[in-house]
């Protein structure tokens, strides 16, 4: 069961959406959402707002170059959630976004550390933000 409330946060078309116990804010499916990496704090700012510590975005809400690791677009706003603690899911279903030859490894270090995934299906991200957590240590 989720929760769908929209929020006119810092004019971000976002939504609080609740799953399996967990809420987190969401971005429309096809709207571009991130014009440049400073929009990362619009994000912490609705998760503040909203008492959330996780973000569910869609490809197209990310800005241009996040999947062209060599663009430092993915660096900078997975390190601004990060410095909140503040997880994220992408919906990127495949063959939809084409990434840049390192994006894959980042993915799978960032991964590992629990703050970030790429996931094939919206189901997928939910069921990641739900039950996925950051080590203690992070916490």
């Amino acid at each position: 069961m989720w929760l769908f409330d929209i929020i006119d946060a810092m004019g971000l078309d976002l939504a609080v959406s609740e799953d399996a116990g967990v809420r987190f804010v969401e971005g429309p499916p096809d709207l571009p959402l991130m014009r440049s990496t400073e929009d990362a704090t619009l994000l912490i700012e609705a998760c503040f707002s909203h008492r959330v510590k996780a973000v569910l975005l869609h490809a197209p809400n990310l800005t241009e170059k996040f999947f062209d690791l060599s663009s430092g677009e993915a660096g900078a706003i997975l390190q601004k959630l990060r410095n909140y603690r503040i997880r994220l899911a992408i919906v990127c279903a495949p063959g939809s976004v084409r990434f840049s030859s390192r994006f894959g490894e980042m993915v799978a270090e960032e991964s590992r550390v629990g703050y970030f995934q790429v996931c094939e299906s919206l189901p997928a991200a939910r069921e990641w933000l739900s039950k996925a957590s950051p080590p203690v240590w992070m916490q």
